[in-house]
């Protein structure tokens, strides 16, 4: 039998399945209820409550091919991967499952018949130690009678730093709760009958291919331990590396399926494996564990899961950088991906699109950042002393440019070069430290306060209240005066705190002998703030006030508000994706709508949104609101982000059958109050995430007769009909795009003419070519390009051309990159500067200067030929 990956899978799952074990499908690698847990990252994850108790499963014995990812935490195999032939970041867990069924005895025999009978795996005995926790007693006898395993091959492993149960060999899942002994199982890859405890470590004689966990006890602390009522198995074993012992490979990335990928990754590119295998490696781990991050709908963001996720992508990026790869690549390799780890294909398959957009938008975004700071990086490498790279170099790359930190260590890594931690984190903790600082000094508006203000918003523009408190830079004040800047808090309000993507609304607190106008509304736990500053008179605390907001801005907001409702609905129904929302902003004059969502957003797509959300305006529907609870909205099916943290009591709000949405901003009150709808801006602002920006009523009116008054102005530029006005662009871009052709060719033969011509006057000076002559062309571009094509003909040497500008003459000296190590162009301006009158200056590789006249520059050649000679 050929053992690709996929058969191996399959085998251990037909294996187990004959032995009366039900197949699970794996879980997603994003745990479900364990917040402790960044991904998934044993098969044991999806079963974490039968170990602990919580509940029951309906089958004894189960067997699964669980997707796992170790990035942070207890187990993360990151920094390893590319670098050791054996680990990676994303990987698949083989694992059978006894819950209160077999035991001990069962699940060694088990493991035993799969890796050596003839009809499964069929691996020589002799090739196989394990190990046992030095406790086990029983498990050291079934290896020893019933397996026959020699004596020397089964090994003890102890406790560490004489810690009772804390052992390589005894499993637990936490501090306290189920735990038990275990039994991994190695397979000898060397020809050394011998077994050595000190390179158990070292995959390339010994790699661990099987743990075999015996959950029989709970822990209750520290030194105690109680048996289980019922004693369950858990056993995990990697499918990549099983599959690289049965294809007598010593490494997982030497299997078929990598081996394809890889192979993909070289056809691509146009790199050789054989010089450049760790970058690939890692190129091709990191690949596969992006494609099936985003598969379980996880973007790349700057944190949690999200950044997870950009480094594991930026660094597989990093590596393409440094074996040269400019361009985005890494997106094409997922179908590569989908095609070679294919247990999975049919989902992955539908969302390749999806993910292939999210990876090249990541690219796009990485590319500037990577070019900028890697190049800076290398330089700074080439010139450093003692081996070590300064802290604040490593600093100044992450807050000028953007490089992270971790790709800096990674890259010094590389090149063996040390950094020091210690003065690292002590730069960023002071960085963090005088920005908390800045923060502070920067927000006057920051207080603590234990007050509750009533909302009487929805209902009321205007109210009386009562002053409750009163803040002026963080201070709690008994009065606040004329000119004074400061918060406010009523007992009751009809001002809206920013909150939701609404922003706060604007208006005055005012009594017969005073006025505070109101710039800003925040909440404060359960108060809501009015910032302003007062223009006439004071006010005190327990002052009888009038609080009244600026209603014309109200209105509008609302309006935008509505608005970001329906632009919701209409996008999942126009887009047919099921967007969730990234964030919002609202003020009086536009709407932004941050969502999820991975392709172009066309034109044509955007004219429908638009007229789908004009025509239920034009409806003119009532928009009903009442309060309810989060159970209820879930009943009903309302939109509602399942990230954020909602109140038991929740304000649920409705329009038509169109929008259904939990929302506790202010609205308008019938959808005709909108007036007009009009998209103004549609971007992606990070991986996956899209933006529109709108706007209505009146803005959106002035939009549409700006947009008009241009077209009336086209029109009389073109002299022409409003009906043909698209064709005579189009007929205009024609006659331009033809010109730009001929002036290329034009271009080329001149190029071509000249160099020609000029290379007539190339000499030698030592080993070098040396050509200096006046040219009658003043146009940069077309020099430029006579240059670049004299270097082609010179391969090593000096180009010096002057042409006349006014009364004037520009000289530009450019040598070939090869030289100027000895040679360099800045220099020979210098040198023109001792024998004539000039300005000008430049770089190594090429430098210009404005002379006065050029009559004596016959005289000037031979001082810069000297110059050349003793310098070559």
């Amino acid at each position: 039998m050929k053992y690709t990956i996929n058969n191996v899978r399959k085998m251990f799952l037909d294996f187990f399945q004959k032995n009366q074990h039900t197949i699970i499908s794996s879980s997603s690698l994003l745990p479900n209820n364990h917040s402790n847990l960044l991904f998934t990252n044993a098969g044991m994850n999806q079963f974490q409550d039968i170990f602990l108790g919580y509940k029951k499963y309906h089958f004894p014995r189960v067997t699964t091919a669980q997707r796992c990812l170790r990035m942070g935490g207890k187990h993360n195999d990151f920094k390893q991967v590319g670098y050791s032939e054996h680990h990676h970041t994303f990987f698949e867990m083989l694992g059978n499952f006894s819950f209160g069924d077999y035991f001990k005895k069962e699940s060694i025999l088990y493991a035993w018949k799969l890796l050596t009978n003839k009809k499964w795996f069929n691996l020589p005995k002799n090739k196989f130690f394990v190990t046992v926790y030095q406790d086990d007693q029983e498990t050291y006898n079934i290896w020893k009678n019933i397996i026959q395993l020699p004596e020397y091959k089964i090994i003890r492993i102890g406790n560490k730093l004489h810690n009772t149960y804390e052992s390589d060999n005894f499993w637990q899942m936490g501090d306290t709760g189920p735990c038990g002994p275990c039994t991994e199982i190695f397979f000898n890859q060397s020809n050394d009958e011998k077994i050595y405890l000190h390179n158990l470590n070292d995959s390339n004689k010994y790699i661990e291919i099987w743990n075999i966990v015996f959950i029989q006890f709970n822990r209750i602390n520290h030194n105690k331990l109680i048996p289980l009522s019922t004693f369950s198995v858990d056993t995990g074993m990697g499918l990549e590396r099983i599959t690289a012992i049965l294809q007598k490979v010593h490494s997982t990335f030497k299997i078929d399926a990598f081996q394809n990928l890889i192979k993909s990754i070289c056809q691509i590119n146009k790199i050789d494996n054989n010089k450049n295998h760790q970058s690939i490696n890692i190129i091709a781990d990191h690949i596969r564990a992006s494609t099936f991050i985003i598969n379980d709908n996880i973007l790349p963001n700057h944190e949690h899961r999200g950044y997870i996720l950009r480094k594991i992508i930026r660094r597989a990026l990093l590596h393409g950088y440094k074996l040269g790869i400019k361009k985005n690549f890494l997106y094409k390799l997922v179908s590569s991906v989908i095609k070679y780890f294919g247990n999975f294909k049919k989902k992955l398959y539908n969302q390749q699109k999806k993910i292939e957009n999210i990876i090249q938008t990541e690219e796009l975004q990485f590319k500037k950042i990577l070019e900028k700071g890697f190049d800076l990086l290398l330089k700074k490498i080439e010139n450093i002393k003692n081996n070590k790279l300064d802290a604040n170099t490593i600093f100044y790359l992450h807050d000028t440019f953007g490089f992270p930190i971790d790709l800096t260590q990674d890259i010094c890594q590389e090149y063996q070069i040390n950094i020091d931690i210690h003065e690292l984190n002590n730069i960023i903790s002071q960085h963090k430290k005088k920005s908390q600082q800045n923060i502070i000094n920067k927000n006057a508006h920051t207080i603590h306060t234990n007050t509750k203000s009533i909302f009487q918003g929805y209902k009321y523009h205007t109210i009386k209240a009562k002053i409750k408190q009163i803040f002026i830079c963080g201070e709690e004040k008994s009065t606040i005066s004329e000119n004074e800047e400061g918060i406010i808090i009523l007992d009751k309000t009809p001002f809206y705190g920013e909150s939701g993507g609404q922003i706060g609304d604007n208006g005055k607190i005012f009594t017969k002998k005073s006025i505070f106008y109101v710039n800003n509304v925040q909440h404060y736990s359960y108060a809501i703030g009015h910032i302003g500053k007062i223009q006439l008179g004071k006010i005190k605390i327990n002052d009888i006030i009038t609080a009244q907001i600026d209603i014309k801005k109200r209105l509008l907001i609302q309006n935008n508000h509505s608005a970001t409702h329906l632009l919701h609905s209409a996008l999942n129904l126009i887009l047919k994706t099921n967007i969730h929302q990234q964030g919002s902003f609202i003020n009086e004059k536009y709407l932004r709508f941050d969502f999820s969502h991975t392709q172009k957003i066309n034109k044509d797509q955007i004219s429908y949104i638009e007229k789908k959300i004009n025509y239920q305006i034009q409806k003119n529907k009532i928009i009903y609101n009442h309060i309810s609870n989060i159970n209820q909205a879930q009943l009903e099916k309302y939109t509602f982000r399942k990230n954020k943290h909602y109140y038991k009591t929740i304000r649920m709000l409705t329009i038509g059958s169109f929008s259904k949405e939990l929302c506790g901003g202010t609205h308008a009150q019938r959808t005709g109050n909108i007036g007009l709808f009009k998209i103004t801006s549609t971007k992606t602002v990070s991986s996956g995430v899209y933006r529109i920006e709108a706007t209505t009523g009146k803005y959106a009116l002035n939009i549409i007769n700006i947009q008009n008054q241009n077209m009336l102005t086209i029109q009389e530029i073109l002299k022409v009909q409003n009906s043909e006005i698209l064709q005579k662009i189009k007929k205009i871009i024609y006659y331009y795009t033809e010109l730009k052709k001929e002036n290329q060719i034009l271009n080329h033969k001149i190029t071509l003419y000249y160099t020609k011509q000029l290379s007539k006057n190339i000499i030698k000076i030592k080993n070098i070519n040396f050509l200096s002559s006046e040219i009658n062309i003043h146009k940069r571009k077309l020099l430029n390009m006579i240059i670049d094509q004299l270097k082609k003909v010179i391969h090593i040497g000096i180009i010096i051309l002057f042409y006349q500008y006014q009364n004037k003459y520009i000289c530009i000296i450019s040598l070939t990159k090869n030289i100027i190590h000895k040679i360099q162009a800045n220099k020979i301006v210098e040198i023109i500067k001792q024998y004539t009158h000039c300005s000008g200056g430049g770089k190594l590789k090429t430098a210009e200067c404005l002379i006065d006249n050029i009559n004596n520059f016959d005289k000037i050649l031979p001082k810069i030929k000297l110059w050349i000679t003793k310098n070559v």
